[in-house]
């Protein structure tokens, strides 16, 4: 069995009393003082995260904005260094390899930022798709990444930087000390909150994620785990690779319709995705709270009238919303809002509901 991976910060999470899990390979803290308490300070304060497991790519060289562009769905053509894009980056038959992060640092030189599952697969597909006078280079493991999140995230990093934070537009960043550590702080995040990502060298990981948690203290900092972030992002209905996203699941059929960029040159999938478009997705990424008591998980049969007609990709109790909702696809014929669906929990069908997708919006 190969031995799970730990982040710069894991003693620290041991000394916060985090408890620890495996997730894609990584050893990581689901929780310090639980769940909800950590989710509830996100949406009314501010909460760190160490997002240290995720990959970090760099794409170099003069001809890496061709290479970056073909790879993925959405269009670099309208990037500009400083500035990011969130795209999927897909396979031949439209399924989603993987969704990411693409920041262009310079010119000719880009950041992808993915999933910590899928840190080798995209890499090894990156290598196989290398053309000259590209360099392909994973810095994950001398990264560090930390996500500050909440309405009181900028007021705390404010005090610990020179940088003017309100002049970062969201999806653009900036290079500057964070308590004298050299950081790329990027106004983004998974969370469906204001907020930053650090990026930074992973020696100092230990030195800023104190001084946050030190800075933020009066603002009701606290730290986060990965039970929260999940709750959080599936309170935004944020996908999740592996859940909402998979070798199989097409952005079309995910609802990201938005990233897949039809008038820009040839790309992987662009075929698949068309002929997919013009027949329209067999499925349809619906948002279902449930009417009966109940809680639907990942993999769970919908059903109606004793027909499976979908399955649940997340699902869990909100809560800032109160309530059990899910995510889900559904058969575009059974997918009409306000229809009702039975999610099949312990053998039994439980009442549901199509609502309105995201359950949770901030107030700007």
């Amino acid at each position: 069995m190969q031995e799970l991976k730990r982040t710069p910060l894991f003693q620290v999470h041991l000394s916060a009393g985090a408890k620890m899990v495996e997730f894609g390979g990584w050893l990581m803290p689901v929780q310090y003082e639980g769940i909800i308490k950590e989710h509830q300070a996100v949406r009314s304060a501010a909460g760190l995260f160490d997002v240290s497991h995720m990959g970090e790519i760099q794409i170099s060289g003069l001809a890496a904005r061709e290479f970056v562009q073909k790879l993925i769905t959405n269009d670099l053509s309208r990037l500009k260094p400083g500035c990011a894009l969130y795209s999927p980056m897909c396979n031949s038959q439209g399924g989603t390899i993987d969704d990411l992060l693409v920041y262009q640092l310079e010119e000719q030189q880009y950041l992808l930022v993915v999933n910590a599952s899928n840190i080798e697969k995209d890499f090894n597909w990156l290598k196989r798709k290398q053309t000259p006078d590209v360099e392909i280079k994973n810095v994950s493991e001398i990264t560090c990444q930390l996500a500050l999140q909440g309405p009181r995230a900028e007021k705390i990093l404010q005090k610990l930087t020179a940088v003017n934070l309100n002049e970062i537009r969201y999806f653009c960043f900036v290079y500057g000390t964070v308590e004298g550590i050299n950081c790329l702080i990027s106004r983004t995040g998974y969370t469906g909150e204001a907020g930053f990502e650090l990026y930074f060298p992973a020696e100092h990981a230990e030195m800023l994620w104190q001084a946050i948690m030190t800075t933020g203290a009066e603002e009701g900092i606290k730290p986060v785990g990965l039970g929260a972030r999940d709750t959080l992002r599936f309170e935004a209905c944020l996908a999740l690779y592996g859940h909402e996203l998979t070798d199989e699941i097409s952005p079309l059929m995910a609802g990201l319709g938005w990233t897949v960029k039809f008038s820009k040159p040839e790309f992987i999938g662009k075929e698949s995705l068309f002929q997919q478009k013009e027949a329209g997705p067999a499925y349809k990424l619906v948002g279902l709270e449930m009417i009966d008591r109940g809680i639907p998980r990942q993999g769970y049969a919908i059903v109606r009238e004793g027909q499976e007609v979908g399955w649940i990709t997340s699902g869990t109790f909100a809560p800032t919303i109160g309530k059990n909702l899910g995510l889900g696809y559904v058969a575009v014929q059974h997918a009409a809002m306000g229809n009702e669906l039975s999610v099949m929990i312990r053998n039994k069908p439980i009442k549901a509901r199509i609502v309105e997708k995201p359950f949770y919006k901030r107030e700007d």
